[in-house]
């Protein structure tokens, strides 16, 4: 495995990096001023409500044809298209709403419209990632792609706010440049980021006939991993209880009066942790076995939220969240990596999406969750029944072998890559001996 030094001699990546990091930054942005410009158009909590689940339901609709595009297309013309679609959607929502002619429910199409666009960008911005990059600077790479998104989560919203307080259609006029920023640095790639030949068979049950059927592939190949299974279903349970746990401290911490800006301030903490994290990342991931490594994330979701049950104060709340925060992008970095690498080439768009959906999916009920249970039995209760979740959840991963055997990155490189040559001499046959 390499450092960051070594990466930043990777001239594609890097012009990847720099035009991916400008593009989530105005992603963020957009996502934080959706609720708040139709609040301010409409003046109904309703319809923030609505225009904010307009946007992350197109993310999770869009995310399983996403993979089958990204595995049938040529990737760098499929991520050009969608910044070209964003950047012309985000100049005209800019337009109508500087010309004060768009209401919620324009206002709700685009939000809907944008999701889509970024849940096709993703699983096709992933598999430009493993096209770029050696097998062995995978765990780096996506190292500092967490690192951006702690950026993009650190500057997004403060950004947005302020761009929001001059004008309403500013913060959507930028994200449209940044959409031009990434539709230009993604022209400068010189890999070839064509989509991998498909075999005429993925199973050995007949030919590919339906992109549903290339769907249920992907499905099939995560699910059929016990390693990767076992993850998903400890990614997806998580998101749920953690996501709702934090949910009720943030009502909590609202109705024991804290103002906004400390309450700000908390995510602020978080974004460092996560940036430390991030730079972190490589030299942890080299040197811990990567079933470890998933099991100490697990458990660092649960055990730093215990002071929560009895304080919502917000340096208490950062306090846990930063530990939280801290390991998860090495977490995700390292098991991110592990998955990318096992995944063969025709497969890796949507073997992706299939991932990202099972995390996603579960995302919107966790308000729901949490909610429910700070309306039924208060803050100390909901806090403390959601930790319970917590440590069953962790419970998933520690108590499966296949994860806890994940070795260190450089032993299940080598393994894969002498499984892969196992497969090409079996395929290829035996070679007669030279006379």
């Amino acid at each position: 495995m390499t450092g960051y030094r070594d990466l930043a001699r990777n001239r594609d990546f890097t012009v990847l990096w720099i035009g991916e990091t400008v593009s989530e930054l105005g992603a963020r942005m957009s996502a934080f001023v959706y609720p708040l410009v139709a609040l301010a158009i409409s003046g109904s909590p309703g319809a923030a409500a609505l225009v904010q689940f307009a946007y992350f339901a197109g993310i999770v609709a869009a995310l399983l044809p996403a993979g089958v595009l990204a595995d049938r297309l040529h990737r760098r013309r499929l991520l050009r298209g969608v910044s070209l679609a964003g950047l012309t959607l985000y100049a005209v929502l800019a337009a109508t709403l500087a010309l004060d002619v768009l209401g919620v429910a324009g206002l709700a199409a685009g939000a809907l419209a944008a999701g889509v666009l970024t849940g096709i960008y993703e699983p096709a911005q992933l598999s430009a990632v493993r096209s770029v990059v050696r097998t062995d600077q995978l765990s780096t790479a996506l190292a500092q792609n967490q690192a951006r998104g702690q950026v993009a989560s650190l500057l997004g919203a403060p950004l947005g706010g302020v761009l929001l307080g001059v004008s309403r259609w500013l913060p959507f006029a930028v994200d449209a440049a940044t959409y031009l920023v990434s539709f230009t640095t993604l022209g400068r790639i010189r890999t070839d980021l064509s989509a991998p030949p498909r075999p005429a068979t993925d199973d050995g049950r007949g030919p590919v006939r339906s992109a549903v059927h290339e769907v249920v592939q992907g499905g099939r190949f995560v699910l059929g991993h016990r390693t990767l299974r076992v993850i998903s279903c400890w990614s997806a349970l998580s998101n749920l209880v953690v996501n709702g746990l934090l949910f009720v401290v943030l009502l909590r911490m609202v109705d024991a009066g804290h103002s906004a800006a400390a309450i700000g301030l908390v995510m602020t903490a978080a974004g460092i942790a996560g940036l430390v994290g991030a730079a972190l990342a490589p030299r942890v991931i080299a040197r811990t076995p990567t079933g470890a490594l998933t099991v100490a994330v697990a458990w660092t979701c649960a055990l730093p939220l215990v002071p929560l049950v009895w304080w919502a104060h917000p340096g208490v709340v950062a306090a846990c969240l930063s530990t939280l925060v801290l390991l998860n992008p090495i977490g995700n970095a390292g098991i991110g990596a592990y998955r990318i690498a096992l995944t063969p080439d025709h497969l890796q768009g949507r073997v992706g999406a299939t991932s990202a959906f099972l995390s996603w999916s579960v995302m919107p009920f966790a308000p729901v969750v949490g909610g429910g249970l700070l309306a039924a039995y208060g803050g100390t209760v909901a806090t403390a029944a959601l930790l319970g979740g917590c440590v069953v959840v962790a419970l998933v991963v520690t108590l499966a072998p296949t994860v806890r055997s994940v070795p260190r990155p450089d032993v299940w490189t080598a393994q894969l890559d002498r499984a892969r040559r196992a497969e090409r001499a079996v395929a290829t046959g035996p070679v007669a001996p030279v006379s």
